[in-house]
């Protein structure tokens, strides 16, 4: 699904020049769920960035979904984000004036679904992720589990091949966090391919595979027993 073979990219500062991620290769087959774990610096927001289609390597290749990621503009790196990812932020970043419903259905609308279908569609995900009753309301009438729900909702709804979560538990308390993390599991195990970025161990732990960054290179990457959110451990 994902295949990145010696990634590098670099930053300017001035005049100096910061090597940020130092020959990245990284793998994730179709249904995985991995954790990419690492401290501020490490490189893991620049790597989320270039698998997101947001930014592009300097050296090295990426292909998602047998498809190469290289030198797109935007027009088309915006086709590719709408037609292969999914993604899930700290902040939400849900529309303030828009409802639950609507924010699901803004996926659709940009890859030109009629209103009906976007309706039925985004009616079927928020149910999904139970907050079916709260279709209507406003994200600020939403707590912040809601509100994460939603994101995930909206972020599901074109159907991604790959779904991108950045700190997704961030934002929430711990019992709102296993509660977000037992639906994103329960997505992987309809077989939706997951990475999760992320800085909380038990977190981590809640995916099948971490991958730990440091200074710009993957230190280890290994497959771990996955440890269900709604277990005894953390309930």
């Amino acid at each position: 699904m994902i295949e990145i073979k010696n990634l590098h990219k670099s930053y300017k500062m001035g005049s100096n020049s910061l090597h940020v991620l130092k020959g990245i290769n990284f793998e994730v087959s179709e249904g995985e769920m991995v954790a990419i774990m690492g401290s501020s610096g490490s490189g893991k927001s620049t790597l989320l960035n270039i698998l997101g289609i947001l930014d592009e390597p300097d050296h090295g290749t990426y292909n998602l979904n047998r498809t190469l990621i290289k030198n797109l503009n935007e027009k088309v790196a915006a086709k590719y984000r709408n037609k292969f990812l999914g993604f899930v932020f700290q902040s939400f970043n849900l529309i303030n004036y828009k409802s639950a419903l609507e924010n699901v259905a803004m996926p659709l609308y940009y890859q030109g679904v009629g209103r009906s279908v976007r309706i039925e569609k985004a009616s079927y995900y928020l149910e999904k992720v139970g907050l079916a009753d709260w279709a209507s309301h406003l994200p600020n009438e939403l707590s912040g589990g809601q509100k994460q729900r939603v994101a995930i909702a909206r972020a599901l709804a074109s159907d991604p091949k790959v779904l991108l979560a950045d700190e997704p538990t961030g934002a929430l308390d711990s019992t709102t966090s296993y509660e977000v993390m037992e639906l994103i599991q329960q997505i992987n195990d309809e077989g939706k391919t997951i990475l999760i970025v992320t800085h909380e161990d038990d977190i981590a732990h809640m995916c099948k595979r971490i991958v730990n960054l440091k200074d710009g290179i993957i230190t280890s990457d290994s497959k771990v027993k996955q440890v269900r959110a709604n277990s005894k451990e953390y309930v």
